[in-house]
């Protein structure tokens, strides 16, 4: 508008049919400059698109499944909401919050910035970076990269599987299921034949793992709880994945309910014993029990961490009297990786 202010003071003189053919022009270059934005921004999103097929590509080769290929991406959206730089739910989809999250996460490694699955990002993403999905067989007790991917899978429409990384029992169970419906040994190891089985999900088939709170929340949350019954914070959030990925709406077979996943037998004796008062079933009242019911594990053992790890996974009296079970060395051990993640 200023120009054609300007352009009509110069030309005074002129005929109104130069102002009207300059104006004409100048709506013209207008549509022009339009028709060159909505192209660059077609092109943006096209762009977009790209990169993401390039990400897919690059972790599972051109030839996976779109199932396999989003199980991959979950893997990632796990281990970067170990390391707090994603907090949205695990759906496979390699968006906005995952782009952003994983960038983050290689600049703060003093990664190259490129978006790219490479053994130093692995390596830096730790346990729950590697080993690549069919690499080695899977059986309760293991952790990393490899477990999401099968959990993602495994996360049939309706299921409360938590995708944290870490095989435990509910996953066993799950995977056994998986492996009666499909005609295969239900032996609860992911072998070769399972491992088929899995790669041949539908991407329909597959469910979407939303948190019941926010992730933020619920880390919050973990260390108000941590800091008030005076127990290490690193501990508790590293207890609270292995449970359930910081997912506050699973509820196990066996009743075992929330965040910290506490059986119903626990709250009532963290209830009576511990706290002296009704503790409120919500997320926050979840977290404040388990955190008290670790604080008296870790006085019983003397402070010892894997002791109390034990205690918590197989019960302090059986603890005691057989010593710990295969299981339970495997979970202490899980628990304790993790925790130097989350110091």
């Amino acid at each position: 508008m200023i120009g054609i202010v300007l352009s009509r003071s110069r030309t005074n003189s002129s005929s109104s049919s130069s102002f009207v053919a300059r104006v004409g022009d100048q709506r013209g270059a207008s549509v022009a400059t339009r028709d060159r934005n909505s192209a660059v921004e077609a092109t943006g999103r096209l762009w977009r698109c790209a990169c993401v097929l390039v990400f897919l590509c690059v972790i599972v080769g051109a030839t996976a499944g779109i199932a396999e290929a989003r199980s991959q991406v979950a893997g990632l959206q796990v281990a970067l909401r170990a390391q707090g730089l994603y907090l949205g739910p695990i759906d496979g989809v390699y968006g906005p919050a995952t782009a952003r999250g994983f960038r983050r996460f290689q600049r703060r490694a003093g990664l190259e910035v490129d978006g790219r699955i490479s053994p130093a990002t692995r390596h830096a993403l730790g346990r729950l970076g590697r080993p690549s999905f069919g690499r080695r067989t899977l059986r309760r007790g293991a952790l990393g990269w490899d477990v999401s991917v099968m959990q993602f899978l495994l996360g049939q429409r309706g299921s409360t599987l938590a995708v944290n990384g870490y095989f435990g029992p509910h996953t066993e169970r799950t995977l056994r299921r998986f492996q009666h419906a499909h005609g295969l040994v239900v032996d609860g190891i992911v072998g070769p034949r399972t491992l088929a089985a899995l790669r041949m999900v539908r991407t329909n088939d597959l469910a979407v793992a939303r948190p019941g709170v926010e992730i933020g929340e619920v880390r919050s949350l973990l260390d108000y709880w941590a800091t008030h019954y005076g127990v290490d914070r690193a501990l508790v959030r590293a207890l609270a994945w292995m449970e359930s990925g910081y997912q506050s709406n699973l509820t196990s077979s066996a009743g075992a309910w929330g965040v910290m996943q506490v059986l119903p037998s626990t709250w009532t004796y963290a209830e009576t014993r511990l706290i002296g008062h009704d503790v409120p079933r919500t997320v926050s009242g979840n977290i404040r029990i388990g955190v008290a019911f670790m604080r008296q594990l870790l006085r019983e053992f003397g402070g010892d961490q894997r002791a109390a790890l034990g205690g918590w996974y197989q019960g302090p009296t059986s603890l005691r009297r057989r010593g710990p079970f295969r299981a339970t060395r495997l979970f202490i051990a899980d628990v304790l990786a993790l925790r130097e993640r989350f110091t």
